[in-house]
């Protein structure tokens, strides 16, 4: 399905934009499924879930840390872009945080994982990069951005860390499973609150 419908509509664009809910995926188009396979489990760390059956062209499924990444075989290999060899941080590419820089710098050495290295400093807080490719030349960072509180620009949505205690668990009575009763959808909407300054997103 095409919408033809030409514009855009300013209010709702001045609503707050779509209503979106969280990031689903990426999409890969890769000279070889089977080097990006590999590429993306061995490297990365993903594994691979069911695809739809109703594809007519080949690819592969991912998912782990939230997100899924979707390979998708090209059909004309030869004719993609020439491979970028240049490492360029200011390139197109996808970001991961974790929780030790210096293992992740030693795994892509003794993988033999070609890399560049940027440190960024902000306010005394200093955020280290690492920038390589995957086997198309689409470029992964790794990085410690989470160490950079995120500090809104502008009014953000109410702060869905401060919400009151909800209502005392129910047991389901088997499986080890707890069901908390509904709450009122409107309701819950309205017991969300804004942060003083956004204090909640400088944890």
């Amino acid at each position: 399905m095409v919408n033809t419908t030409a514009g855009v509509n300013k209010a709702a664009a001045q609503d707050g934009g779509l209503r979106l809910a969280s990031l689903n995926h990426i999409s890969v188009v890769c000279r070889s499924l089977e080097s990006s396979l590999a590429f993306y489990c061995d490297v990365l760390g993903f594994f691979p879930i069911r695809r739809p059956g109703s594809f007519d062209f080949d690819g592969a499924w991912l998912f782990n840390f939230g997100i899924g990444v979707h390979l998708l075989q090209a059909e004309d290999p030869e004719g993609m872009p020439p491979m970028k060899t240049e490492i360029d941080p200011k390139d197109n590419h996808i970001s991961f945080t974790c929780e030790s820089l210096e293992v992740v710098q030693w795994q892509l050495k003794e993988m033999g994982i070609r890399y560049v290295q940027r440190r960024v400093e902000e306010g005394g807080i200093h955020v280290d990069q690492l920038f390589f490719h995957d086997p198309d030349g689409f470029m992964i960072e790794v990085c410690t951005c989470d160490n950079l509180p995120i500090i809104p620009l502008v009014p953000g949505p109410p702060c869905k860390r401060a919400v009151p205690d909800l209502p005392p668990a129910k047991s389901s009575g088997g499986g080890g499973w707890v069901v908390i009763e509904a709450l009122d959808v409107p309701a819950a909407a309205s017991m969300m609150m804004t942060c003083p300054e956004q204090a909640c997103m400088q944890v």
